[in-house]
């Protein structure tokens, strides 16, 4: 795998298939493999041969992953341990990322991604045996979660949960990008969540909903009597939450006055009130997101570039809702069984084209816009299965973010196009000379005449339709 000396890696797992198969795969000179079965045979190993990587499957017997995991960063705080399985709580990618990790990969794609993977472990661990490293970093132990906190499966997302269990260990500034409705502020509540502060407060403000003149107030509190209206002392956000999670959301929004005292806290920890001379001090994390492209506002001198460097020590992207449409269909039936659980609607379900149908649309409005759809939906539908005449598409969104029944269309021909032969304008020709042929009783010349095209280009699409759905 790399110049380097002999490194070993200890893979437990339950199936001896997969032990052979992983074994073979990962097999170099510069490597000594060794298998188990057993969680506590991979512990010994592990201990007795200083292994560089533990490999190691979540189902374990008689210790689980998790708890294996923790066994071994608690006595090796820099050991390299991959953890892979079925996974299906997000909640288990995000504990073992904060446990420490070096990476959950899912059984599905583990074939993919493990040589490149366990190569990269293996070069972290010769790179942490030459690091001066003298610190003893005491493991966190983590809280516990009954319920996932976010929802969704796909690799893009994966890649979330493991920056939320990596941020959540520490206290640096987060900065959460993506656009309107991809759940930023969900993201910012799980790093809350699952950080020291977990217990402490936690208060999330929009930059947006507040008028510049009092969104100053808001964060840093005001005298009585500093400005009209101020009858009284008003304690501050930034005072509130002293050594819990402070969330700005839409931080591009922030007015440049309110960016400059925003900066002296994060640099010092020191603010005023409004018409105030006390410094006061508040240890609060701060957790900001923003649908903006907030170097472009630097650059337009409309936020402030030192401000925008101390937020950004740590950027966590949410991909849109199209970009995972693995997710589509688990957030669809989660919001429709929420629906159900909270008692507004009878047991529902989608059928096969409704899903579809959700699959083939873009979500401009991303997740939000998305549970919105699956609420009305129960509200509007007569029966207990939700079928494409049900979804309110022609509700969703409005100007430029609206969308046309066709355009939906459209995007079902694109998304089919991708298992088939032939292209998106030959489905959609295919589709069109179908439903016309039937209005008219398979009358060609009037089926032509219907869709505004020659009798002979109606034949010639016939027979493009014939030989694409013969290849």
């Amino acid at each position: 795998m790399a110049d380097i000396q002999k490194q070993t890696v200890v893979i437990a797992d339950n199936d001896p298939d997969f032990l052979d198969w992983s074994s073979k795969h990962l097999e170099a000179e510069s490597v000594e493999i060794l298998t188990t079965v057993s969680s506590e045979e991979a512990i010994k190993l592990f201990e007795e041969k200083g292994a560089d990587l533990l490999i190691a499957e979540f189902n374990l017997r008689p210790i689980e992953g998790l708890e294996l995991l923790k066994k071994v960063r608690l006595s090796h705080p820099n050991a390299m341990v991959i953890l892979n399985g079925q996974i299906n709580s997000t909640n288990a990618v995000i504990e073992s990322m904060r446990l420490g990790a070096f990476d959950v990969l899912r059984r599905e794609s583990i074939n993919f991604e493990l040589r490149q993977v366990a190569e990269q472990a293996l070069q972290s661990a010769e790179q942490m045996k030459v690091a001066a490293d003298t610190v003893d970093s005491e493991p966190i132990t983590p809280p516990q979660a009954s319920d996932d906190l976010i929802i969704g499966r796909s690799p893009a997302m994966q890649d979330v949960y493991k920056l939320i269990g990596r941020v959540a260990r520490a206290d640096a500034p987060v900065l959460i990008t993506g656009e309107s409705g991809v759940g930023k502020e969900v993201v910012s509540n799980a790093i809350h969540k699952f950080s020291r502060r977990a217990k402490s407060e936690y208060v999330a403000i929009n930059c947006a909903a507040i008028p510049s003149n009092l969104l100053e107030s808001e964060l840093f509190g005001h005298e009585k009597g500093a400005f009209t209206g101020a009858v009284s002392q008003r304690v501050g956000r930034f005072e509130q939450c002293d050594g819990g999670t402070l969330f700005l959301d839409e931080i591009g929004d922030m007015p440049l006055e309110v960016q400059s005292k925003l900066l002296r806290v994060l640099q010092s920890g020191e603010f005023s009130r409004v018409g105030g001379n006390q410094t006061l001090q508040s240890n609060v994390r701060i957790l900001a997101a923003t649908n903006k492209q907030l170097e472009d506002e630097v650059e337009h001198g409309t936020f402030r570039e030192d401000l925008f460097y101390r937020l950004n020590v740590v950027r966590i992207h949410i991909p849109p809702l199209r970009r995972r449409l693995e997710d589509i269909r688990l957030l669809a039936e989660y919001f429709l069984q929420k629906q159900t659980a909270e008692g507004k609607h009878r047991a529902m379900q989608f059928s096969n084209e409704a899903i579809d149908m959700l699959e083939s649309y873009n979500w401009p409005g991303n997740v939000r816009e998305l549970e919105n759809l699956v609420q009305r939906a129960c509200v509007l539908a007569s029966g207990n299965v939700l079928l494409p005449t049900d979804l309110p598409f022609d509700q969703v969104g409005s100007g430029k973010e609206g969308r046309s029944k066709l355009e939906y269309a459209a995007y079902r021909f694109i998304n089919a196009a991708k298992d088939e032969a032939i292209t998106p304008v030959e489905i959609a020709m295919r589709e069109l000379v179908q439903v016309a042929l039937s209005k008219v009783e398979d009358d060609e010349a009037a089926a032509a005449k219907f869709l505004g095209i020659t009798k002979t280009e109606l034949k010639k699409h016939l027979h493009s339709t014939v030989a694409g759905d013969s290849t």
